[in-house]
């Protein structure tokens, strides 16, 4: 599917500015909308938008059909009469360059579940039949996903492997059980996921009026420790006890000598098929409930993907193996017609997934990042780009350009300024440039090459446990310096809409 020459801004809503330690849906996120379409964006790109659980990952949520309830934005809930304005009076003092998870977590845990006791005690007719259509509509994944949650709160965060061993087999008695006594606690997580698709769909509506278009994001893999595991076992190569047996990753590569050992447990791909890929399915139908355009993350997974042993300590020791290939995406677009999908196809790289993509019409990925380490023939250059593509300055994974600049090697140090002909003083905005100039119909900027920031705003290090995640952009850093500037480089380039146009 062919996208229209577009530019936008990467940046995920919990890097949004605020007073309560992380980025949420409220004022905040209607400004950046207000932003994107002052400066003539129409693409605002997030990472996955679920329940993050190990290292604060988007990419290892507790759920991938659930929202993350630390996007619920306090202020909306006071609006909504949920909570009152004394309830947010202690705010405590948050670091408003970074999140702080631990005490984030703690503190709107103790406030969303405020809010939860006042919409119990709230006699308004109105919402609660909205609350319970919520719950009948999302009925599928939600239940499960609810006593999950509500088990974990129950077993002091425990993995779900570590809990008795008849409700971690899900076996009947035991799930009538916990049902029964932990029913408010089951409630209470319901209507959390109430409120973060309440405030989400409202923003997106606000960006549609606005000409924005959202993209958000697909991890391939889902987390061992999630809903969609214990609910659906049999999908996955586990132990008798639920353990993984093999886990994904990805060989030795630009990010790391020794590869990344995701450790999410690998599909069962034959009873997938069997099921006529009825998750996947669900999980398609679901992601585009909450954006326009999908970034199907680790593409080439679906082709083959790296199957490690769940003993290994890294990811050197383990193999390919086929993927579902085209099956899937077939049973896809039968059930759900054609999709905007972009590609995420970086890394080893082989025909056959470049055929799987070009089959379905995906476009693919460039990094100008990745671009100086050759010659003047790497597919990364502007001047090799294709229209069909996505093209970004550098991705969540990157370092940001100054970052990178400072620690590349003297020959793409020199590469960098041979090619853009400048002397290094304003190096983010000649990536910006550059990619805004070529013939990539999009072109992706992460904010903090649009802000000229540093390696202290890196948002995560591959394979790097612990402090990622966290970067925050600082308010007022939208200066009408930089609005100005990105919308004159999108109009010069052609990448301002016809809706976003001034006069």
């Amino acid at each position: 599917m062919r996208f229209p020459r577009a530019s936008g801004i990467l940046l995920h809503p919990t890097s949004l500015p605020g007073r309560y330690g992380i980025g949420d849906l409220g004022p905040e996120a209607y400004r950046f909308v207000d932003f994107l379409h002052e400066t003539g964006q129409s693409i605002w790109q997030v990472l996955p938008l679920g329940p993050t659980g190990y290292g604060d990952s988007p990419y290892q949520c507790f759920s991938a059909f659930a929202g993350n309830p630390l996007l619920i934005s306090p202020d909306l809930l006071i609006e909504q009469g949920h909570l009152s304005p004394k309830d947010v009076e202690d705010v405590p003092n948050f670091p408003a360059e970074r999140v702080d998870y631990g005490s984030v977590i703690a503190y709107k845990t103790r406030l969303l579940k405020k809010a939860f006791e006042n919409f119990q005690r709230r006699d308004n007719l109105l919402e609660k039949t909205e609350f319970a259509a919520f719950c009948a509509q999302k009925r599928a994944w939600l239940d499960d996903y609810a006593l999950f949650m509500a088990l974990k709160d129950q077993h002091g965060g425990s993995v779900w492997t570590a809990w008795e061993k008849d409700i971690a087999a899900r076996q009947p008695e035991a799930m009538e059980h916990w049902r029964r006594i932990l029913t408010e606690e089951v409630e209470r997580h319901k209507y959390l996921q109430y409120q973060f698709f309440r405030q989400w769909n409202a923003l997106k509506w606000y960006a549609h009026e606005h000409g924005i278009r959202i993209i958000g994001d697909i991890p391939i893999f889902v987390a061992h420790d999630s809903a969609d595991v214990w609910a659906n076992p049999g999908l996955f190569y586990l132990d008798e006890q639920g353990n993984p047996t093999v886990v994904a990753g990805v060989p030795p590569d630009y990010f790391s000598e020794t590869g990344q050992l995701w450790g999410n447990p690998l599909y069962r791909w034959d009873r997938m098929a069997e099921a006529g890929y009825t998750w996947w399915i669900e999980r398609f139908r679901a992601i585009f409930e909450l954006v326009d355009i999908v970034r199907l993350d680790h593409f080439r997974g679906f082709e083959g993907y790296w199957e490690v042993p769940a003993t290994e300590k890294t990811a050197v020791r383990g193999r390919w193996v086929k993927g579902p290939g085209a099956d899937l995406f077939l049973a896809v677009e039968k059930a759900l017609g054609k999709l905007p999908i972009i590609a995420e196809d970086l890394g080893v790289i082989t025909p056959p997934v470049v055929e799987l993509r070009e089959r379905f019409g995906f476009p693919g990925m460039r990094i100008l990042q990745f671009a100086f380490a050759s010659d003047a023939n790497d597919p990364f250059l502007p001047h090799n780009y294709i229209q069909h593509c996505v093209a970004y300055t550098g991705t969540h994974d990157n370092d940001t350009i100054i970052g990178w600049f400072n620690t590349a090697t003297e020959k793409e140090r020199e590469a960098v300024l041979a090619y853009f002909g400048t002397d290094g003083h304003d190096l983010p905005w000649d990536f910006i440039r550059w990619l805004f100039a070529s013939v990539a119909d999009t072109a992706i900027v992460p904010l903090q090459e649009v802000l000229s920031l540093g390696p202290e705003a890196r948002m995560n290090y591959p394979s790097r446990l612990g402090d990622n995640w966290s970067w925050r952009f600082l308010p007022g850093a939208l200066t009408p310096e930089i609005k100005k500037r990105l919308r004159r480089l999108t109009e010069i380039y052609g990448r301002c809409q016809p809706e976003v146009r001034e006069n």
